[in-house]
């Protein structure tokens, strides 16, 4: 039947106006909390290091240890740069000119927030234009469907013709001729009322067919107005660059005024939050790196040091440079932002594992550029020696390459401005 129609089984009602088609006015982001959730600070700051243990145990500042030796392999220092867990490039969809900015650089906004808007007039006036068209074509959808009615509740002259009493054409008791040759009767009636006016039935049903055909054709057009409404809508929606996740503002690239074309971007933004190290390593460090494998990582906010995990490996080396992007994970809360440098010894599988003595790095003092220890002779007096360091190790622990064996004595944390006639200060004696 022609009344189980998509329009009717959706429920439309003919209000054009209703609320499922209602859009926000352009100034509805003013109304939110497009407010920054905290203002731009200076990432780079940190608190000083808590004294950390030595792995000999322990000591106070001038007390003696002995050198231990540790097998260690070769590592390669490769320089990197700190990059956001996640970062994205807002660009325009549509042409037009920036009417809204949330905030400014190192500004924070939650997940929704809306951080830039497009003058949508020009959109809006075709809304309503289609809006009005809309009601034109739902009037002439009510019309089809009462046409449809009438023809179904009331036929009109059709059937009633057919249905007439048919009068003689002779006076009288004497039939015509005409009635007399064909022999009379209902049959005949019926065959010539048949010929002249049409099957009755067969009318009706082409009749209401074709009723229910122009309540179809309004019903699409009803159809095709709501989806030009959801298609201005979809546009309305672009007009808004909208935060995809709770961040931070890295860049501004346009200004309020600006006039911007598909695909200009807008800003970015990121989760600073959570940072990683981008490496590049050469290949063949590669068979050394796997997944979730922790290395020392160094910083270059203070020269910091922290342990990073290797959260990616891509599969594909570059062709040119003929290194792997590496991602490694640094532990939340790091001091610094993205953009820093930050260097990460890789283990190098090709040489294999040697024993080499390792220190604290509190022994370690400097004169001018080379680094020196204080070695204890077996008089007990201090004497200082220049060695060469190797790789840092965790746990505040340096390699020693050179100048240095396992088993010899050395002064876990000299004073400052010691030298090798030092002799410690006694109280006097009265």
């Amino acid at each position: 039947m022609v009344w189980s129609l998509p329009l009717l089984a959706a429920g439309f009602d003919g209000n054009p106006y209703r609320s499922g088609y209602d859009y926000p006015p352009r100034d509805e982001y003013r109304r939110q909390d497009s407010r920054p959730l905290e203002r731009s600070r200076n990432p780079y700051g940190f608190a000083p290091p808590r004294a950390r243990e030595y792995g000999y145990g322990g000591g106070a500042p001038g007390g003696v240890i002995t050198v231990v030796s540790r097998q260690i392999g070769a590592k390669v220092v490769i320089g990197g740069t700190v990059i956001p867990y996640r970062e994205v490039t807002l660009t325009a969809q549509l042409p037009g000119r920036v009417e809204f900015i949330a905030g400014e650089e190192g500004d924070r906004f939650r997940i929704n927030q809306v951080l830039v808007a497009l003058d949508d007039d020009d959109l809006l006036a075709k809304r309503r234009q289609i809006l009005a068209e809309l009601q034109a074509t739902t009037y002439g959808y009510t019309d089809a469907r009462l046409q449809y009615a009438r023809e179904f509740w009331s036929p009109g002259e059709k059937l009633a013709r057919y249905f007439e009493p048919q009068r003689s054409g002779s006076a009288g008791l004497f039939p015509s001729m005409f009635e007399r040759f064909f022999g009379g009767g209902g049959g005949y009636n019926d065959t010539w009322r048949a010929w002249r006016y049409g099957n009755p039935w067969i009318e009706r049903q082409v009749d209401l067919y074709s009723r229910g055909t122009h309540v179809g054709q309004a019903s699409s057009r009803v159809l095709a107005m709501r989806a030009k409404i959801d298609e201005i809508d979809a546009k309305l929606i672009d007009t808004r660059s909208i935060a995809p996740f709770d961040g931070v503002i890295l860049k501004k690239l346009v200004e309020v005024g600006d006039t911007v074309q598909p695909g200009q971007p807008l800003i970015k933004y990121a989760d600073t939050n959570d940072l990683q190290i981008r490496l590049e390593v050469p290949a063949r460090l590669m068979p050394g790196l796997h997944l979730d494998m922790i290395l020392p990582a160094t910083l270059d906010v203070g020269d910091m040091q922290v342990n990073a995990r290797v959260a990616q490996i891509f599969p594909v080396a570059d062709s040119l440079r003929h290194t792997v992007t590496v991602k490694l994970d640094l532990p939340q809360g790091v001091p610094g932002g993205p953009g820093m440098y930050a260097e990460v010894a890789i283990p190098d599988a090709s040489v294999p594992e040697s024993s080499v003595p390792v220190i604290p790095a509190s022994a370690i003092v400097w004169r001018g550029s080379l680094p020196a220890v204080f070695v204890v002779t077996e008089g007990g007096k201090p004497s200082l020696r220049l060695v060469r360091l190797g790789q840092k190790l965790e746990q505040d622990l340096v390699a020693v390459l050179s100048g240095l064996r396992a088993g010899e004595r050395i002064l876990a944390s000299p004073p400052p401005g010691m030298n090798s006639n030092w002799v410690p200060r006694t109280s006097d004696k009265r």
